[in-house]
């Protein structure tokens, strides 16, 4: 245990100090000490994201004010929270996986009394805690440690099932959220991507049952809170003791704002009643959130389903310029046309010309594909892929034979996977593959009757205002779309789209093909979906 001594502050404030300016650039001395002693590799291993000063002071300032006097902080890291607890009057406790990180506090402050439990805080059950402030440590649900270990304890313990896609700090969220007492309040800092995601509607379901969350703040500053954010960060609220009638949204622009943004109006204010889980709710941080009727619309899947594009594991080995499979002397029986990243399709159509000016400008265009015989070059090739060890790979060796990739159709429809402001919809004309830079529409029987509708539609403004609903939102304002998000999102029904005479759609195509627009008309009967 490090412990706490209130007479004298635990960790100094010769490596505490808090920078003149309110944004890092990029770490502070404490952080850049504790890189600079474990490393970069070290952080990531174990989801480190330290936190501003600004914003534990006001977490913990927020979690004080409950009648209960301890305080504890499942994930210490390096004791943001403990420093702006020890400006008040409360017992502070603490839990920490990383021995290494609790080595170096001891040997920064040997004269500290923090009282930190060395553990794994999602192994670690029958406590409970007065008040909970946390910034978890976030690790993908492709890197989360003792995954399984954890989500059967979370089973046992709850009797609640966690998706396989959660990441590590909505488990310690839910967690925690078991574990306040009656009388207190929970702070938590973390990725707010759950709150649009399949995956979050648990978690949704837990922070709504009894009516005690007060607010969830998103931190449009994230760069400044958490510089190397790949994520959209937020802070909620929650307080045990009360019961409020709706959840408030805020969006802080500074960290500066963050002292006084709960006695500012909300960017939304949403009753409880109106409330649902396994809704979308980063829509609410954007002010007017929209309303779409259910008698005109249908969810995505109606009509087909988009999936993930081609996913080799080993780019550099089985994605190939026209140059170098010439070289290789590869058959074309071997090779399939591929499209390989989004700056490749630039117009709203692409088509086997289109494709073929990317091979005549020797871009990365085809795909080494050799899922019927073999020449003797294209074996020679899989030697040659087999001496680089690409056939180790985690997704080479899960296939046999490694080499053989995805069995795919070209998909009429693709849609860009990330996007900054509006999303790249393209209606696929060719023959041409899609790696994962694209999700791939496959029409069912009705969707092949209303492929081109739903591909203007996707082209609106309305389409794109409705269907970036179900976007996730990253820093840096880059959103990201997963299929099966996608595939629930609001469409028209068939009897919307039944109102476009066959001209009109004929001519609307054509002004999409020419100029890139959609005729004012369709926009205008889309439009008609908003209630």
């Amino acid at each position: 245990m490090i412990g706490t001594n209130t007479s004298q502050l635990a960790l100094t404030k010769a490596i505490w100090t808090q920078r003149c300016s309110l944004r890092r650039s990029p770490l502070d001395r404490v952080e850049r000490g504790y890189l600079d002693t474990l490393g970069e590799t070290h952080r990531k291993t174990f989801g480190q994201f330290f936190t501003h000063p600004k914003v534990a002071d006001f977490m913990v300032q927020w979690v004080a004010g409950s009648k209960n006097r301890h305080i504890h902080d499942p994930g210490f890291g390096l004791g943001a929270f403990y420093i702006a607890a020890s400006k008040l009057r409360v017992r502070f406790t603490a839990s920490e996986v990383d021995p290494q990180i609790l080595n170096y506090c001891r040997n920064a402050n040997p004269n500290s009394d923090i009282d930190v439990s060395r553990e794994d805080y999602l192994l670690s059950w029958g406590k409970t805690f007065g008040n909970v402030v946390c910034n978890p440590p976030y690790m993908r649900f492709q890197k989360f440690k003792n995954r399984d270990l954890v989500f059967h304890r979370f089973e046992e313990e709850l009797g609640i099932r966690l998706s396989g896609y959660t990441n590590s700090a909505s488990a310690f969220l839910v967690k925690s959220l078991s574990e306040l007492e009656p009388s207190g309040r929970l702070a938590y800092i973390m990725p707010l991507e759950f709150l649009n995601t399949g995956y979050g509607t648990l978690i949704k379901e837990r922070l709504t049952d009894g009516a005690h969350l007060s607010a969830i703040i998103s931190l449009e500053c994230e760069k400044d809170v958490f510089p190397d954010s790949i994520t959209s960060v937020g802070i909620i609220l929650y307080d045990s003791s009360s019961r409020f009638s709706n959840v408030r949204f805020f969006t802080a622009d500074s960290i500066e704002s963050l002292s006084s943004i709960l006695d500012e109006e909300p960017i939304s204010k949403i009753p409880y009643t109106q409330l649902v889980p396994s809704d979308k709710w980063l829509a609410y941080f954007e002010g007017d959130s929209i309303s779409v009727s259910n008698e005109k619309s249908t969810t995505l899947d109606y009509y087909g389903r988009f999936t993930r594009g081609i996913a080799t594991g080993a780019n550099e080995f089985f994605v190939l310029r026209p140059s170098d499979a010439a070289k290789l002397e590869l058959e074309d029986s071997e090779l399939t046309r591929i499209i390989t990243k989004s700056s490749q399709i630039q117009k709203p159509f692409f088509t086997d010309d289109d494709h073929s000016a990317l091979t005549h400008s020797d871009e990365p265009a085809l795909l080494f594909s050799p899922n019927s015989g073999l020449s003797d070059k294209g074996r020679d090739y899989i030697r040659f892929g087999e001496q680089q060890r690409f056939h180790q790979r985690f997704l080479t060796n899960s296939r046999t034979p490694w080499y053989k990739t995805e069995s795919r159709v070209p998909s009429p429809l693709l849609l860009g996977v990330f996007a900054r402001g509006k999303f790249k919809i393209v209606r696929n004309e060719s023959s041409a593959l899609n790696l994962t830079c694209f999700h791939g529409f496959q029409p069912n029987l009705s969707g092949l009757k209303y492929l081109d509708h739903i591909f203007l539609y996707l082209s609106s403004a309305v389409g794109q205002e409705i269907i970036s609903l179900s976007m996730r939102r990253y820093g840096d304002g880059l959103n990201k779309f997963e299929p099966n998000d996608l595939n629930s999102a609001l469409v028209p029904s068939p009897d919307v789209f039944d109102q476009i005479p066959p001209s009109h759609l004929g001519k609307a195509l054509e002004s999409l093909r020419g100029t890139a627009t959609i005729p004012e008309y369709i926009e205008s009967l889309f439009e008609k979906l908003k209630e």
